[in-house]
């Protein structure tokens, strides 16, 4: 029997997990209740519904997933980042097999606001590293950006081209490199 469960971190924990285990499904109050060895009032001390739960488990996937690493010269430049971010994806992959695809297509067809607020809070923070590793990249031309043109515009280019890769679990940063060196560099 796993130590009893006191915080929501540990629960979290044990959702991903299941997750990693079993899949994006296997949450459930119970499931998770059981993985942790711990009543199901315990979670709900926690999480008031299924649903806030699974929205939680999977901020804290993408969360692990794309951790801002120690080592910060990973944001020195944009080639760089693309190169860790699609590293990152392929971790994501391999611990958590089919995760993208199936929660981002079940949080988009389904209505769960609470879901696709967290996940899309969580694309915003990809997209504000991008931007920022942009401004600061010392590489990138001057007349790289424009009016027709911005960071902003740009970053949203290079995560749409991140998220269709995450949909085809293609982790190969190269066509996005090409892009970069292209438009940039």
């Amino acid at each position: 029997m796993n130590k009893v469960v006191t915080s929501k971190d540990e629960i979290l924990h044990r959702s991903q997990e299941l997750i990693r285990e079993r899949g994006l499904s296997a949450i459930s109050i119970r499931s998770v209740a059981a993985a942790c060895g711990v009543s199901v009032g315990s979670v709900y001390n926690y999480f008031d519904s299924k649903a806030e739960l699974v929205s939680a488990a999977v901020e804290s996937v993408w969360r692990e997933i794309f951790n801002r690493p120690e080592d910060g010269d990973v944001f020195r430049d944009v080639h760089t980042c693309v190169v860790w971010m699609y590293e990152r994806m392929a971790y994501g992959g391999r611990q958590y097999p089919g995760f993208f695809t199936l929660h981002s297509i079940g949080f988009m067809r389904e209505e769960k606001d609470d879901g696709k607020r967290r996940m899309h809070q969580v694309w915003q923070h990809i997209l504000d590293v991008l931007c920022s590793v942009m401004k600061q990249d010392t590489k990138i031309r001057e007349d790289a950006f424009t009016e027709q043109l911005t960071v902003e515009q740009f970053a949203q280019v290079l995560f749409s081209q991140i998220l269709s890769a995450l949909l085809r679990q293609d982790y190969d940063p190269t066509a996005v490199l090409e892009i970069v060196h292209r438009t940039l560099y």
